[in-house]
């Protein structure tokens, strides 16, 4: 089938390494989902993932903590997911590499997008670990950013719903998905897709936002194809 996206930026959240246990590592979970990201891959598509880190760490949860600190942990919380990430990848027989945005060589590769590009097109698989690499940044807002710094034809953002809905659909049976969004519209009514920043990221570089139901991980395959899966983002 014929690609619609040659090369995209995978979000997935730290819960969903989780699965039920909600906190830690699924095995069996992470299985799952780089059994999706593989058949994409084995259709063509170069992927760069984005690894968040709610599975080990929320932030502040006390409120006590110096802000800079918490960030720094859920940063290296990312570096922990993003090297699981990549493991599973391999024992599926997909090359994966991981690049970090704090320079820590005993660990992973510094990241650059010379190099992230380079990987790609060899047909490696790299996985983002440490954020943007600043406090007060989300991954959301990583996401965005080390997708455009690898040219990325679209980022496709993994989560628990089948798109975006005017209201949660988990607490209000009479919620509407959209199809199609605009990042305007998404600012202008705090929709929860994303954070502010990398929505207006997005759309000052004009770069679309598949979010779609990580519930079926062959979903990745089918987005990059084209196929109507989740609600698209763009201006």
């Amino acid at each position: 089938m014929e690609l619609k996206y040659k090369r995209i930026l995978l979000k997935l959240s730290g819960e969903a390494l989780a699965g039920e246990k909600k906190s830690g590592f699924d095995e069996t979970v992470i299985a799952s989902i780089c059994g999706g990201i593989r058949k994409a891959h084995d259709q063509g598509v170069q992927i760069g993932i984005v690894v968040g880190g709610g599975n080990f760490w929320r932030g502040r949860s006390s409120g006590k903590m110096d802000r800079m600190d918490a960030d720094k942990i859920g940063m290296l919380a990312t570096v922990m997911n993003a090297l699981a990430v990549k493991d599973a990848l391999r024992q599926q027989g997909v090359p994966a590499v991981v690049m970090t945005s704090a320079v820590m060589p005993q660990v992973a590769e510094t990241f650059t997008s010379d190099k992230a590009i380079a990987a790609l097109e060899a047909g490696t698989i790299v996985v983002f670990g440490g954020g943007t690499g600043n406090p007060i940044f989300s991954t959301d807002t990583a996401s965005a950013l080390r997708a455009l710094e690898i040219s990325a034809d679209a980022m496709l953002k993994a989560t628990m719903v089948d798109g975006v809905y005017d209201k949660d659909p988990h607490k209000y049976p009479d919620a509407v998905r959209y199809e199609t969004l605009t990042f305007t519209k998404v600012l202008d009514e705090r929709l929860a897709v994303m954070d502010s920043t990398a929505a207006s990221l997005c759309r000052d570089n004009d770069l679309p936002i598949l979010v779609f139901d990580l519930g079926d991980p062959d979903n990745i395959a089918r987005a990059a194809c084209g196929e109507k899966v989740g609600t698209l983002v763009r201006e």
